[in-house]
């Protein structure tokens, strides 16, 4: 099988996109980076989503020499000025606090009515390739954004991040589900990881 390294260790990303990328070729076999225990941190040290995802796609592929395929989300939310954006995963202080980095927000927003509390999932990926590959000169990016807004309390136990206090702009207030309400199917349909994912899944089976 033909192989890539998605630049990550956080479980829930690695079987979103093995879902996603199977539904475009069932010959890529998917590493992350718990398959490479003694690779360095790279250091997300980028101003953007983009910058990040391409430090981390070229660091995973300069180390496994294998094509890499990196993703940098965050949640951007209006009241906030587009926080926590790119600093997301680490909003509480400790990178990967689920837990920390919702109540934190929560506190952000207290006593912010619905109609202000918008803001948008964003998300960028990057695909490289190493030194000797067929396509070693090609980087690809591709983008997806998910529109919703931040509910009063977390719902749902699916996903991870902020999943369980993002609702999804296309659903009623009332009656809508926040993503960690949905099934992992339905989510990847609507995701920013989702769509980001269906726009370089064409070049990845095509470059790989």
């Amino acid at each position: 099988m033909r192989k890539i390294v998605l630049a990550t260790q956080n479980q829930g990303k690695i079987a979103e996109f093995e879902r996603l990328l199977a539904q475009f070729a069932q010959d890529i076999q998917v590493l992350g980076l718990r398959d490479f225990p003694e690779m360095p941190d790279i250091a997300e040290t980028g101003e953007t989503f983009t910058e990040n995802a391409l430090l981390k796609a070229r660091g995973v592929c300069a180390y496994t020499n294998l094509p890499a395929l990196a993703d940098d989300s965050g949640l951007c939310i209006d009241f906030l000025n587009g926080d926590p954006g790119i600093y997301s995963a680490r909003w509480s202080g400790t990178h990967g606090d689920d837990l920390a980095n919702i109540n934190k927000v929560l506190a952000q927003l207290d006593g912010v009515v619905a109609s202000e509390r918008g803001a948008h999932f964003l998300c960028e990926v990057a695909l490289v390739f190493p030194k000797g590959h067929k396509s070693e000169d090609q980087e690809v990016i591709e983008s997806g954004k998910l529109q919703g807004f931040i509910t009063l309390a977390p719902r749902g136990s699916a996903g991870f991040g902020y999943d369980p206090i993002f609702q999804p702009a296309n659903q009623s207030t009332k009656m809508g589900l926040t993503l960690g309400e949905f099934a992992h199917g339905e989510k990847d349909k609507i995701s920013h990881r989702g769509i980001a994912l269906r726009a370089i899944a064409p070049r990845i089976k095509e470059l790989l």
